[in-house]
């Protein structure tokens, strides 16, 4: 499922940076782009144990798995006037898998 999970990964990136073109300077629009969430209705196929959750962790450079607060605090800076001069980016939360995954 990597080819179709990328394909929509890609056209939501698109869509991100599109809109956010369009919308230009009345809106803005950004994305959030998490890894895996230990609290995640979608991950609960994925994570079925404490020791799925410890193995999956590891895999990030943060050595745990992000939870929904995580997501929350990014969300709640892209929708205040801090972040004012930000449109058109998509944002990795990813407790650093990003960087060590190649």
């Amino acid at each position: 499922m990597h080819a179709s999970l990328s394909m929509c990964k890609g056209a939501v990136e698109g869509l991100v940076r599109s809109l956010a073109a369009e919308l230009a300077p009345q809106i803005r629009v950004n994305g959030i782009a998490p890894s895996l969430l230990q609290d995640s209705d979608l991950s609960s196929a994925i994570i079925k144990s404490p020791e799925a959750i410890e193995a999956l962790g590891k895999t990030h450079a943060l050595k745990r798995l992000g939870n929904a607060q995580d997501i929350a605090s990014l969300t709640a800076f892209l929708i205040s006037d801090q972040s004012d001069w930000m449109t058109g980016q998509i944002i990795g939360v990813d407790g650093g898998r990003s960087v060590i995954q190649g």
